[in-house]
């Protein structure tokens, strides 16, 4: 079995070798892989376990992420264009920062996404899962609301008045 090391070097270097196991194996494992800063263009990435990798200030273009294992992937300040994220997993993701256009999240699951001053321009959201629960900011760029669920509402809401409880409760205990 190869090591996570190992597939970050092929894809890096030898993307036609890493196509060659990916083609043979559907069980590839590259949790935690460091894709920092990297630029990638036309891979395919499908069924592949990056659970707890980063992607940090990655450009990435017509990546496909089909059907991955993209929890608690670190996303901030990439570049995301043209990326298919179907029916992946990405709970706890962070696209903190991050420029995501023109990206698929059909089927997705988002839960406990953190979109915080992310530009999501011309991505569609519209099938996604658990987008309610996603972390954002009044920064948070939305696509049109065509592209995001029916009933999702991407409106911030800083809610003081649940803050000032929050300090009364905590006064009156001292």
């Amino acid at each position: 079995m190869q090591k996570t090391e190992n597939f970050v070097e092929m894809i890096l270097n030898d993307y036609n070798s890493f196509m060659e196991i990916h083609s043979k194996n559907s069980d590839i494992d590259i949790s935690e892989g460091d894709f920092t800063r990297v630029s990638l263009e036309n891979m395919d990435f499908s069924n592949v376990d990056f659970s707890g990798s980063t992607f940090q200030e990655a450009n990435l273009v017509n990546i496909d992420f089909t059907d991955c294992d993209l929890s608690s992937v670190d996303f901030s300040r990439a570049v995301l264009t043209e990326c298919n994220f179907s029916g992946s997993i990405l709970n706890g993701t962070n696209f903190n920062y991050a420029t995501v256009s023109y990206c698929n999240f059909s089927d997705s699951d988002m839960a406990g996404c953190n979109l915080s001053e992310a530009n999501l321009t011309d991505s569609d959201f519209s099938t996604s899962e658990n987008l309610e629960s996603c972390r954002f900011d009044e920064s948070t760029v939305w696509p049109d609301s065509e592209k995001l669920p029916e009933d999702f509402d991407c409106t911030y809401n800083y809610d003081l008045s649940s803050l000032r409880e929050d300090e009364e409760n905590v006064s009156e205990n001292y």
